[in-house]
């Protein structure tokens, strides 16, 4: 039953080779088509991901000292790794690129090539069948009509023979000879008719044949042809879903590890890191008080020795106070940009100074931990050796070990210099439990002689922090060699004579002078100026004939004498 179903689905589709070449050709276009879209679509995934990669590379944080500050905070980092994730996303595009690339593009191109081959080939022979049976019907046709031809002449030819032979006025001859004729006639007749019959009989099978068997068959193949052309479309078209479905996994992961890189940022976190990174260690600056413009300013009985010939200069009405210190531009803010810091971080505040005195050590000890391991390794290798000579001499270790030694004592050497500095932040940074600033004076340091020229090559900072080198250095070297007694300075200021008084100040700020050269102070405190502040941040003052010494030019207020060279305020 099926099959006479199939065989009359094909008899009438014996007559259109040509519409079902238009199908099929049709078919190949759509295909051709088909791929040019995955070819188009994963052009456009490479390049979607070559933008993504290029977008992820743009924002990838700089290799310099910002990354490291800004890799504190949680934010940064999430900030960070929603990058790394990104990056990985465009991977997973690229992979979809190439899936759809190796999986449909090329499989496709190959299968039209097969495909098309294979349509040429059954149009072909449907052709040559379709040919061969117009040839055979053709010839049945010329045997068809000579044999109606021969029929009609031998009729003629016996007609004219019975007409002959009954004329008695034609000769025996000529009836013999018509009698021939008819008959020669009869014969070729009798010949085309057995020719026609046979080329019938050929024609019908062979007719029957091609539209039963072969033109069936051809149409069956194409019919399959096509089946597989529509099946190899939807596993294609399958594959188109498949490809992107493969990735999804790895592409939630990637949005995944995006929410929790947001989900780990912590505000709280990050704003106590700000606090810690800018927090200063100062004291809140004391009560301003109130100054009476209206007396004149009173001295201390011990200065009426030194200022019977001068007066105090009052300040200018016009002018303001100083701003208090949390408003203080940092003077060394261009040194600081440049990377020209002091060794000893002595223009940053006291917290910040402690902590990068701290990082420092800290390094230190790494580099002194990894040099040791060095020393070791190479130490077991010289014990190999000298128990083994076969395999190396003991003497080709000792110079690379004398080389770590001076190494580490170098090392150590720096240890100990930044362990003095931080020992001297530490013990300057005013106690957590002092919630209000000291207005009391502080005790006169002892021995006030010093150098001048020490005090000039300290280094100056207007928020306060300072280190003076050479008092560090000493103290490095004391802690060295405990057995050495501390270098003493030239005590200049009983040899030469006592300068005069340039102008007055006030202090702003109580300092604890505890260094060689310095004095301290007491905030409100009137002292005499001396020598002005030469560039490097300290100002000398005297408060009577057996104490003076430098102060920060940033903790007083100075009024120079009118007539003073150089006369200005410094707040």
């Amino acid at each position: 039953m099926e099959k006479s179903e199939t065989l009359l689905k094909e008899l009438q589709l014996k007559d259109q080779f040509d519409n079902l070449e238009k199908h099929t050709q049709w078919g190949i276009e759509f295909v051709e088509r088909y791929a040019k879209f995955v070819k188009e679509r994963s052009e456009i995934e490479a390049s979607y991901a070559k933008q993504i990669r290029n977008l992820s590379k743009k924002y990838q944080p700089k290799k310099n000292s910002r990354e490291e500050e800004e890799s504190k905070y949680t934010f940064c980092r999430a900030f960070l790794m929603t990058l790394n994730e990104m990056n990985d996303y465009a991977g997973q595009h690229e992979v979809i690129a190439e899936n759809l690339t190796s999986q449909i593009i090329v499989e496709l191109s190959r299968y039209l090539q097969e495909l098309k081959a294979e349509r040429k080939s059954h149009f072909h022979d449907g052709r040559k069948a379709q040919q061969h049976i117009e040839s055979s019907w053709k010839q049945l046709e010329s045997s068809k009509r000579r044999f109606e031809r021969d029929c009609k002449e031998a009729d003629r030819a016996q007609q004219y023979f019975e007409k002959m032979d009954a004329d008695i006025n034609v000769t025996k001859a000529d009836v013999e000879k018509a009698r021939q004729q008819a008959h020669m006639r009869q014969q070729m007749a009798t010949d085309s008719k057995n020719e026609y019959s046979s080329y019938l009989q050929k024609f019908n099978q062979e007719q029957n044949e091609h539209y039963y068997t072969v033109i069936p068959n051809i149409f069956q193949k194409l019919q399959d042809m096509e089946e597989k052309r529509i099946e190899r479309i939807g596993v294609c078209m399958k594959t188109f879903a498949d490809v992107d479905r493969q990735v999804l996994p790895i592409v939630g992961k990637c949005l995944d590890g995006m929410t929790n890189a947001a989900e780990s940022i912590e505000s709280k976190t990050d704003s106590q890191q700000v606090v810690e990174s800018y927090k200063s260690g100062f004291e809140p600056p004391g009560d301003v008080e109130f100054e009476d413009y209206g007396q004149a300013m009173k001295r201390s009985p011990s200065d009426t020795s030194l200022t019977n010939s001068r007066e105090v200069k009052e300040r200018p009405a016009g002018k303001s106070k100083g701003k208090l210190w949390p408003f203080i531009k940092n003077k060394n803010k261009l040194s600081l940009k440049l990377g020209s810091g002091p060794e000893d971080f002595s223009h940053l505040p006291p917290e910040q100074r402690r902590k990068k005195l701290q990082g420092k050590l800290d390094d230190l000890n790494k580099d002194i931990q990894k040099e040791m391991d060095q020393r070791d390794a190479l130490a077991k290798m010289k014990d190999v050796y000298v128990k083994n000579p076969q395999m190396g001499d003991p003497a080709s270790v000792d110079p690379r070990l004398s080389e770590i030694s001076q190494n580490i004592e170098k090392l150590q050497f720096e240890v100990q210099k930044f362990e003095g500095w931080l020992a001297e932040v530490e013990e300057r940074m005013p106690s957590k439990s002092d919630s209000n600033r000291k207005s009391a004076i502080y005790e006169t340091q002892n021995n006030t002689t010093v150098n001048n020229n020490c005090a000039q090559d300290r280094e100056s900072s207007p928020d306060g922090s300072y280190t003076e080198e050479q008092n560090s250095e000493t103290q490095v070297k004391a802690a060295i060699n405990p057995t050495s007694s501390t270098p003493e300075f030239d005590d200049e200021f009983d040899d030469e004579e006592t300068l005069p008084t340039i102008g007055t100040c006030k202090a702003l700020y109580p300092f604890d002078g505890q260094n060689e050269g310095t004095i301290s102070v007491a905030e409100g405190e009137l002292l005499y100026v001396i020598e002005e502040d030469k560039g490097d941040g300290w100002t000398r003052v005297r408060r009577n004939e057996e104490e003076e010494g430098y102060v920060p030019t940033s903790y007083i207020e100075v009024f120079l004498e009118t007539n003073a060279k150089g006369a200005m305020t410094y707040i």
